[in-house]
């Protein structure tokens, strides 16, 4: 039977950026999509980093939550998560919808630090509507447009 988790998306951020991406995962829930974060995810005593590493290889989607935060952090394990992830793609065809950077706050899409193994994944900014969160998912030419 395969893992559920493997249909997931997997949110990935800075720890600083942590109330924005449980809103982000509660939001994907709410509308039914199968949301991988590490707060619900992950227990004392687990092996973490394989952990984490495993659903990178196993993911639908992968979302990196940039911000302020992000840009000010050249080092942490977010940027781990964020290569593994670009280095996934490589085994993708031209076009597959799977990184989807979401800007969370008034980072411009242009000067975002993301992998350069994927130039042309700019950031989705996240839109604020007065009924709550909304994003604007997937890239060009991809059937994930909102």
């Amino acid at each position: 039977m395969p893992d559920p988790a493997s249909k997931a998306v997997f949110l990935s951020y800075a720890s600083q950026d942590a109330e924005a991406a449980r809103r982000i995962c509660e939001a994907l829930r709410a509308a039914g999509v199968e949301v991988w974060f590490d707060q619900n995810e992950l227990a004392g005593g687990d092996a973490w980093d394989q952990k984490i590493r495993n659903q990178i290889k196993s993911c639908a989607l992968f979302v990196p939550v940039i911000s302020a935060a992000t840009q000010a952090r050249r080092e942490g394990y977010f940027r781990v998560e964020w290569k593994l992830a670009a280095q996934r793609t490589h085994a993708f065809a031209d076009g597959t919808p799977f990184l989807l950077p979401v800007v969370i706050d008034s980072t411009k899409d242009g000067d975002a630090l993301v992998p350069e193994e994927l130039p042309s994944a700019r950031p989705k900014r996240r839109n604020r509507s007065p009924s709550g969160w909304s994003y604007q998912w997937g890239r060009k030419n991809s059937p994930h447009r909102a």
